[in-house]
């Protein structure tokens, strides 16, 4: 598939980082902060060079502008050495209303 036939798929819209925004992460043995690269509505994608497998559960916390938000995701897909991509499976309605409006 090409990054085009992606981009059309997806049920949201990416934000890119350049600089990167930090995060706070846990999931299986893991803690780690790390920095986002892209961020939607569903997900982030996180820069780390050995992600957890595919389906790992994880806690989010990271700061938008709008204030701290706090998630639980689950690993959706991993890239060797750059990072994994998260979707979210449970933020609440106000992270999700301060996450929207100020980031997206």
């Amino acid at each position: 598939m090409t990054d085009e036939a992606i981009r059309k798929k997806r049920k949201y819209a990416r934000i890119s980082l350049p600089k990167g925004m930090r995060v706070v992460w846990h999931g299986g043995d893991l803690q780690l902060f790390s920095r986002v690269r892209t961020l939607s509505m569903g997900g982030l994608f996180i820069s780390v060079p050995d992600p957890p497998s595919v389906g790992t559960k994880l806690r989010l916390s990271f700061e938008v502008p709008g204030g701290n938000v706090n998630a639980e995701a689950i690993v959706r897909n991993i890239v060797r050495g750059e990072g994994m991509g998260v979707e979210f499976t449970k933020l609440r309605l106000k992270d999700r209303l301060d996450f929207c409006c100020k980031c997206c």
